[in-house]
């Protein structure tokens, strides 16, 4: 038997094989998380350096692959044997080799919601290509969220890439729903946050939300298609809420402080990859079907 046709036979190894290497995926989610907002800040004031006429102020090279990962504290490059998902974290018990100072638990949470989404993709589509697209929406889907809660900004070198693949994957038969659905699902995915944020901003004056939340629900509608929307937002708007008034209530976040809601924007994408016909029926019955 190859090795192909065992881990279709036997869900259970594929899982466990997906989940060791998300954990790996995990790590590098967590270079993404920290290094990319810090390269498009070097880009945007590169760009507005350009515009004034002036020279471009000197940047460390970043890169999502260079340098080294370092140690947030001292700045000291982190050993490969001390870069090895959960386990280093534990060995070391969450400190730095070198410095001694706390690490941060974000880090081996994203590790672990990285094995944990890619061995629950691998045993909900099996072997196949949609396992492996469920993934990389999976974990695109950790890394938009945090970067949005640190940042208030949602990439769109992550959300228009991802919107082209879920048409792609689509158009090929490798994806969750058919191209009509998929095109529409995008395009009403944009208009939809596009229309509130409008009508949102007509009213108050003020802005609900930025573009970077269209794109994102555009992103979602082209993976799944249009019919999974209304249940999407209903569970990003539902949570979102929920966890905003509790946090208003508890003294843990300001009243007058702006709320990400990319966030719930992706963990109602998320639970849409493995719920989304399930969801739409629970809550609106036959009527998107």
């Amino acid at each position: 038997m190859s090795s192909i046709a065992f881990l279709q036979a036997n869900p259970a190894w594929f899982a466990a094989l997906a989940a060791i290497f998300g954990l790996a995926v995990g790590s590098f989610l967590n270079v993404v998380i920290y290094r990319l907002p810090q390269m498009m800040r070097a880009d945007w004031l590169g760009q507005c350096a350009e515009l004034r006429g002036e020279e471009a102020p000197q940047q460390p090279v970043l890169s999502l692959l260079r340098p080294r990962s370092r140690c947030p504290g001292c700045d000291h490059p982190i050993a490969a044997h001390h870069n090895i998902p959960l386990l280093s974290y534990g060995l070391l018990r969450g400190r730095c080799a070198n410095c001694r100072k706390p690490i941060s638990l974000r880090y081996p949470a994203v590790e672990l919601a990285g094995g944990l989404l890619a061995a629950a993709c691998a045993w909900r589509f099996g072997f196949t290509p949609q396992a492996g697209l469920a993934m990389l929406f999976a974990w695109s889907m950790v890394v938009l969220a945090l970067i949005d809660y640190d940042t208030m900004y949602l990439p769109d070198d992550i959300t228009l890439p991802l919107l082209w693949l879920g048409v792609l994957a689509n158009l090929v038969g490798w994806g969750f729903t058919d191209l009509k659905s998929s095109v529409i699902g995008a395009a009403a995915g944009y208009l939809f946050l596009w229309s509130v944020y409008w009508s949102f901003k007509l009213v108050t004056g003020k802005e609900g939300m930025g573009y970077g939340d269209f794109k994102l629900l555009a992103a979602t509608g082209a993976w799944f298609g249009w019919s999974i929307i209304p249940a999407a937002v209903l569970l990003s708007a539902v949570v979102g809420a929920v966890i905003g008034i509790t946090l208003i209530a508890s003294g843990l976040h300001q009243r007058s402080k702006p709320m990400p809601f990319g966030p719930y924007l992706a963990g109602a994408a998320v639970v849409t990859l493995f719920y989304g016909a399930k969801l739409t029926h629970l809550y609106f019955g036959d009527f998107f079907a």
